[in-house]
């Protein structure tokens, strides 16, 4: 049976202008994280759609909207809704040059997300999923009737996403630019409407050709969209425009409809069960011998009396060819099931590979101009019984080693949130997070922004965390960047002003075909004793 392996990964989230915001957060070695990523050839280039990044950000879109019908009680009555409803807007043309309009049909029954993605697996498009924390409260989404927060309303589960009514991707590192390109589509009136996408760990280096469909970043506001919520559902597509970016209102309606005719309004309970196959062949990238060395390299550079560098995490990836192909969505279906109270994502722009990931922590989360963070590191396996559970509790709190892999985590964040909120606050200032089948040291921050336009800032400072990168990052992130091998990438989602914005990271994975899985171990290497 092929199994996979955890590195470390960050959460983060964001909003627009009053909206929640940013939350990341990060793991070591023995994590609660898993990455996988996929490959599959059928899927096809980003033509059917229009890059925002090529057009004016600072120039408004002419119109955005969302358009709300009667509530329907199966999927195929409110793909029938959205057929006819798309049919009437081709007959009446926007008279905007640009515009995004998403079109919602509330279900009566509550569908999963994962299952309607699943058994969407036939058509050649990108596809996204994104799961919450399963907690009391939801923090990943929340439900709005416009501008507010609706008291009462429920909660969202989850959200997957197939095909992209405007997608954002280019080579070079993601700027404030592209950080406008994208919320030029946004709005505080239409919350609902939502990129997802993720960026790379370091864009200064080169880009490998699995991942040369992701480029630096990418990110898309889906076509077609199934919203799992407490209790009942929602499905939407979404229309996106822009003549100056040779994507006319026509053009948009017409790759629209193509979409739907794919769609299938069939949804069938999966079994979240990890597919039976056999192992044909495991390597290890890097080998043994290479691996020893980089892991020595960096323990002589971390003693050296001169050297700034305190902590650098370094991983390798081991590639599992299998009998069979395995199919992402499934995989991803069982890290929900092993993954209580974490994020769950999925990522596949056009001909690349799926990129599936699981972590409990969120790094930043905003919502108006107050913010919250998580600090995450140091782990330990969950003990057999409470009393052994305990006890590894006690070692996790008072090693030394961990407490220093800790402090550096939390204080990282702690001065970067300083430097761009007012009143921030720990506490606890250490404490554990138990999960199913591990346990961190953890950390709550709390401030409040001074402006809403620090949003960019934030991100761009708070991505790498020390605990997935090193510290200071800089010099972690060179000496990464000399073995090759560690590299992150961040899966988030924008979204407007009163609904939060998520973002996961975790290390990449390279895998070639759909019969091969890459996953990554990772190793935190530190100093014995440093002032921060």
């Amino acid at each position: 049976m092929a199994t996979a392996g955890a590195p470390g990964h960050f959460v983060a989230r964001f909003g627009d202008s009053e909206s929640a915001k940013c939350s990341i957060s990060a793991v070591p070695s023995t994590s609660s994280r898993q990455s996988l990523q996929f490959f599959h050839h059928k899927y096809q280039p980003c033509s059917l759609s229009m890059n925002g990044c090529q057009g004016d950000s600072r120039a408004p879109v002419g119109t955005i909207e969302t358009r709300t019908f009667p509530a329907v009680p199966s999927p195929a009555l409110a793909m029938n809704r959205l057929d006819s409803a798309i049919s009437q807007l081709k007959s009446d043309p926007s008279p905007f040059a640009s515009g995004i309009i998403r079109l919602q049909v509330p279900i009566q029954q509550q569908i999963e997300a994962i299952d309607w993605l699943h058994a969407q697996h036939h058509i050649l498009l990108p596809r996204c999923f994104f799961s919450g924390r399963r907690t009391g409260n939801s923090d990943f989404f929340y439900c709005t009737n416009g501008n507010d927060i609706s008291k009462g309303a429920p909660s969202f589960v989850s959200v997957a996403g197939v095909g992209s009514a405007v997608f954002f991707r280019h080579t070079y590192p993601f700027s404030y630019s592209d950080w406008k390109s994208i919320k030029r589509f946004l709005s505080k009136k239409c919350p609902l409407i939502r990129a997802y996408g993720a960026i790379r760990f370091d864009a200064k280096s080169n880009i490998s050709a699995e991942w040369d469909g992701f480029g630096s970043f990418y990110f898309m506001v889906p076509q077609v969209e199934l919203d799992e919520l407490e209790g009942s559902s929602m499905l939407a597509t979404t229309i996106a425009w822009d003549k100056s970016l040779s994507w006319t209102w026509e053009m948009a309606i017409d790759a629209l409809q193509a979409t739907l005719c794919q769609i299938s309004s069939i949804v069938l309970k999966m079994r979240k069960e990890v597919p039976r196959t056999f192992i044909l062949c495991n390597n290890h990238i890097p080998n043994k011998p290479r691996w020893d060395l980089a892991v020595n390299r960096a323990l002589q550079l971390i003693d050296r009396s001169n050297s700034a560098l305190i902590k650098v995490v370094l991983a390798r990836s081991s590639r599992v060819v299998t009998t069979t192909d395995i199919d992402p969505i499934t995989w991803l279906a069982c890290l929900q099931v092993e993954g209580e109270n974490a994020y769950q994502f999925c990522l596949q722009p056009p001909n690349a590979p799926a990129f599936i990931g699981n972590t409990p922590e969120q790094l930043f989360h905003r919502k108006y101009l107050s913010i919250s963070s998580e600090a995450l590191a140091g782990t330990r396996g969950r003990g057999g019984s409470i009393t052994l559970d305990l006890q590894v509790e006690h070692d996790l709190l008072s090693s030394p080693k961990d407490h220093l892999e800790f402090t550096i985590v939390r204080e990282s964040i702690r001065k970067k949130l300083e430097a761009v909120c007012e009143g921030v606050v720990v506490e606890p200032k250490k404490a554990i997070r138990k999960l199913p089948r591990v346990q961190h040291l953890y950390a709550h921050l709390t401030g409040s922004l001074r402006s809403e336009d620090d949003e960019y800032d934030i991100l761009a400072s708070l991505h790498p965390t020390p605990a997935v990168c090193g510290f200071p990052m800089e010099e972690a992130r060179l000496f990464i960047a000399e073995t090759g091998r560690c590299y992150i990438i961040v899966v988030c989602l924008f979204h407007c002003p009163r609904l939060p914005y998520i973002l996961f990271g975790s290390f990449r994975c390279d895998i070639p075909k759909s019969s091969q899985t890459s996953f990554f171990n990772c190793l935190v290497l530190l100093a014995k004793e440093r002032d921060l």
